[in-house]
């Protein structure tokens, strides 16, 4: 059986030979084991292997494209890729990158960034179970209030990419994923709340399954007795969870792709403030451990640090390959696949939200102390109807209320409403708990008054 670099290198050859000016192989094979438990067993399981590529190429200025599970497909991938381009409209801004020093990377270059786990690549499904069991009875275990739990889950994801295309680029590398996550179901006196918690990382020892259980129920306790409160003007406290959901809406206003097709509310503002001057914020796919980190974009371009808003100035967006010479720029090492079915487009690799100066990191504790009266916001319903090109947002929130820095009741059934830019610009300061949610990391914020209806 051919290896990855040779058969890459024979559907590349391929494609050039039958009219292609430029070709790219793109192969992906997964493995991953999904457990879900209840009541203290087994309740689900799902056990994957795959593997799948695709062939993109630029012939007379046209794409085309096509992918296949099979190596055996390999002649008629490349006719079906030579045969779509035929049909495409043309595109000067159409390329692949090159690279000539990229070449097969050792393991050296990319273990810095501990994106792969030796020994949780070989786990086995029982072990796997108990990691899972442990979310479970951590939640029953925190209270007695907690009546029942649903997708306590943790999935166990392992795989390699390879990219080779005719400009120089041949990159590989192996990688794991590992995530923990639970809703759990507190009841008293005929009121029923919930409460969820998540945590990722590229190793094994990372995830915290009896956190993950843990946080879950008392974010579920904690809201017990919630009662509605008056329509008011505030300061609010963004939990890091939610934090994490209102920076994954503003994400998208960061890639070239939606600035050059009109849809990012950033679009001609590089160089003018648009968020709070206390806030930077960077995106990075090389943080190691976390699940947007990789040594190399989907198209083979090396990964880095970049910084998207310094000090609340809007420093410049992410690319790909196309994006970037379309504006005349470099790639970033931002091109994304979903799969090896898709095409690339622009993504966010870590997002992180960082507070400039140290005097405005706040233990969080003193954070709500700070308060004479506000919502520390817990959660948020329906972040993801936030326009992506506006920013607009009105969204259902629940929480707890504070007065003279102490926590009073939860509060239920309330709205929030505002602008994405307009949220940000009011950030005041920040707690002490940077956490990560997937790819994006973010404390808890301290957001100035804003208007909370009942």
């Amino acid at each position: 059986m051919k290896t990855n670099r040779e058969f890459a290198s024979d559907l590349v050859g391929i494609a050039l030979r039958n009219g292609a000016e430029q070709a790219e192989a793109y192969i992906k094979s997964t493995k991953n084991l999904s457990i879900e438990v209840k009541n203290q067993a087994l309740d689900a399981v799902e056990s994957s292997l795959s593997f799948g590529y695709s062939l993109r190429i630029i012939r007379h200025g046209k794409l085309g494209f096509s992918y296949s599970t099979s190596p055996s497909e390999a002649e008629s991938v490349t006719k079906n890729a030579i045969e779509a381009a035929k049909w495409a409209d043309a595109d000067e801004y159409l390329d692949m990158p090159s690279n000539g020093k990229h070449g097969s990377p050792q393991a050296t270059e990319y273990a810095s960034l501990e994106i792969f786990d030796k020994e949780g690549w070989d786990i086995k499904e029982d072990e796997a179970v108990k990691h899972v069991l442990i979310i479970e009875k951590a939640a029953n275990d925190f209270d007695k209030r907690i009546k029942k739990t649903r997708k306590a889950t943790g999935t166990f994801s392992s795989g390699e990419i390879f990219i080779l295309n005719s400009k120089g680029i041949g990159i590989s590398y192996p990688y794991t994923k590992f995530t923990a996550q639970v809703m759990t179901v507190a009841e008293e006196n005929g009121e029923s709340q919930m409460g969820w918690d998540f945590s990722g990382s590229r190793l094994l020892q990372d995830v915290s399954f009896e956190g993950v259980g843990r946080n879950a129920a008392k974010r579920a306790v904690q809201m017990l007795g919630a009662k509605r409160i008056n329509t008011v003007k505030a300061p609010v406290i963004l939990d890091n969870s939610v934090a994490s959901e209102f920076l994954g809406i503003f994400a998208s206003s960061f890639s070239a792709e939606s600035v050059q097709k009109g849809r990012s509310l950033l679009k001609d503002k590089i160089g003018k403030m648009v968020i709070s001057p206390k806030v930077n914020l960077v995106d990075s796919g090389i943080i190691p451990r976390r699940l947007g980190t990789w040594p190399f974009d989907d198209e083979g371009v090396k990964t880095s640090e970049k910084v998207l808003i310094k000090e609340g100035a809007l420093q410049g967006f992410l690319h790909n390959t196309y994006t970037a010479k379309k504006e005349g720029a470099h790639s970033t090492g931002n091109a994304v696949r979903g799969g090896y079915a898709g095409l690339p487009s622009v993504g966010i690799s870590n997002l992180c939200l960082k507070i400039v100066s140290e005097s405005d990191v706040i233990p969080f504790n003193n954070l709500t102390a700070s308060l004479d009266k506000g919502l520390y916001i817990t959660e948020a319903m329906g972040v993801h109807t936030a326009n992506p090109i506006t920013g607009e947002f009105s969204i259902g929130v629940s929480g707890l209320w504070i007065e003279n820095g102490t926590i009073r009741f939860p509060v239920k059934e309330a709205v929030i409403s505002g602008d994405m830019l307009g949220l940000f610009q009011k950030i005041e300061a920040a707690g002490d708990d940077m956490r990560f949610y997937g790819n994006i990391g973010t404390p808890s914020l301290l957001i100035g008054p804003t208007d909370i209806s009942a």
